[in-house]
């Protein structure tokens, strides 16, 4: 009877360590969730700040600004426009770039093409 009494307190101590150990580790895991759900936090709130500061140098207002600041600019006079009777009856016709490349011999090694 004592070497079962002896065995249970034992296997208490165990339990009561383990136990201890996961609690350890899971106030371990909860303090980094916490640290980065702050850094999560923090960098939205930089993408937030990015973004307005963006939404202000894009304003149209200010590149106008800037435009007729830095800029030297004309309006445009109806002059520099051509009739539409002077359009060609169909646009050029354009060759694929595909159409142009042509593809060269190697030799056996693949490395070095063959001279022609």
């Amino acid at each position: 009877m004592r070497l079962l009494n002896i065995m249970v307190i034992g296997a208490l101590i165990l339990a009561a360590s383990f136990v201890y150990k996961i609690k350890f580790d899971s106030t371990l895991q909860a303090e980094r969730v916490a640290k980065v759900a702050g850094e999560l936090r923090r960098e939205r709130d930089a993408i937030a700040i990015l973004r307005a500061e963006w939404g202000k140098l894009d304003s149209p207002g200010r590149i106008q600004g800037l435009a007729e600041r830095h800029l030297a600019l004309q309006p445009i006079k109806s002059t520099q426009f051509d009739n539409l009777d002077r359009l060609p009856d169909h646009p050029p016709v354009v060759v694929p770039i595909g159409a142009m490349l042509t593809p060269t011999p190697f030799d056996t090694t693949g490395s070095v093409p063959v001279p022609r």
